[in-house]
């Protein structure tokens, strides 16, 4: 007979992982959504994608190909890279926690940015190991703080380049620099979920240093600019080794057939990339520009959002956050960063932005 006394009990760790939450998708009752929380794309996905994802319709009995092929050969082919060296992933978060459960372990320590993703926290704890905060500078990775942080125990460090929620990125110079002061035994992994909106001289989305590099792999996603967040797509760039590692303990069919079709199609659809890119620099510039006459303060971005600081009495973000969503407007809070009088606004479509612009020229010029 059990001892019903007993109960299962979670490894160490586990309970002190505060649940994810995402950004919110609901619009008051008769007002239109705008919803500017995700940061997905306003374009939608290419329709090469859509047209590849209605052709799996009539396939849905097979399971999909267990080893992305189709997918892993347009990423490499797009991209000069080996195809052997590419995984992809259920998202790119699906990737973040297998490199955290395949090289670390209770008593290890991960190192983050003080308003790094949320998942790396995450993934560092579910592994049984121990988060780390790097200050950060002017809510900018800080490269001497990430490197004072290093003890013996250190055995990843996660590093969003572009940031999110913060929208800022360093230079490739300061990661070469971040990689050359780590340990050989130390992992360095580039979250570059954003890269593709970057158009700044001195920024790489690290691909070049984990071509030559044993302890560098670079993360992407199709969520933001290839408008396929639904399909929960990722990849990995690493080194062999790593990438064997990971093959060896992701699920065997964790890309479904629709996510490997429409990912390949929409990878190869360069002129609707080149398409988001162009809105997104257009309408990034004139909210920042707008927002900037009502006396809010934008912390200079190179993603597709912006993180816009409000008072810390009156006028306050959370104040902001409510008036937004009575006119259908959804914006992200981002207390669970450390930013509590900041929301994080994605760049959408032109009438989101203007409407998200004349929802707050009338909160900021009211009465407080």
């Amino acid at each position: 007979m059990s001892d019903t006394s007993l109960v299962p009990v979670p490894r160490s760790g586990i309970l002190d992982i505060d649940l994810y939450v995402p950004g919110g998708s609901k619009a008051a009752p008769g007002k239109k959504l705008h919803k500017l929380s995700s940061n997905e794309t306003p374009l939608g996905p290419s329709p090469k994608a859509v047209e590849a994802y209605q052709r799996i319709a009539s396939k849905l009995e097979l399971y999909p190909d267990g080893s992305s092929t189709e997918l892993r050969q347009a990423i490499a082919e797009t991209h000069g890279l080996n195809v052997d060296r590419v995984i992809c992933g259920n998202g790119s978060d699906e990737l973040l926690h297998l490199l955290a459960e395949c090289y670390l372990s209770p008593g290890d320590e991960a190192i983050y940015s003080e308003h790094g993703f949320l998942v790396y926290r995450i993934s560092i704890l579910a592994a049984g190991a121990t988060p780390v905060v790097a200050k950060e500078e002017a809510y900018t990775t800080d490269v001497d703080a990430i490197l004072a942080a290093v003890t013996p125990r250190t055995r990843m460090v996660f590093l969003a380049n572009p940031n999110n929620p913060t929208g800022t990125y360093i230079p490739m110079a300061e990661v070469r620099r971040l990689h050359a002061g780590l340990p050989g035994n130390v992992l360095l992994v580039l979250d570059a979920a954003y890269a593709e909106y970057v158009r700044r001289n001195d920024y790489e989305s690290g691909i070049e240093l984990v071509a030559s590099a044993g302890n560098v792999v670079m993360t992407r996603t199709f969520s933001k600019i290839h408008g396929l967040a639904a399909l929960r797509i990722g990849w990995l760039y690493g080194p062999k080794a790593v990438v064997d590692v990971l093959e060896r303990v992701r699920g065997p069919f964790n890309l479904n057939a629709a996510a490997i079709a429409a990912g390949a199609a929409g990878m190869r659809d360069r002129a609707f990339v080149e398409a988001a890119i162009e809105h997104n620099g257009r309408w990034s510039a004139w909210l920042t520009a707008e927002l900037g006459k009502l006396g809010l303060t934008v912390t200079p971005s190179v993603a597709n959002f912006l993180l816009v600081h409000f008072p810390e009495t009156g006028k306050t973000a959370d104040a902001a956050d409510k008036a937004l969503l009575a006119e259908g407007v959804v914006v992200r809070k981002v207390g669970g960063y450390g930013l509590p009088n900041a929301l994080r606004m994605t760049v959408g479509s032109e009438e989101a932005c203007r409407r998200l612009v004349e929802v707050l020229t009338v909160f900021m010029k009211g009465p407080a």
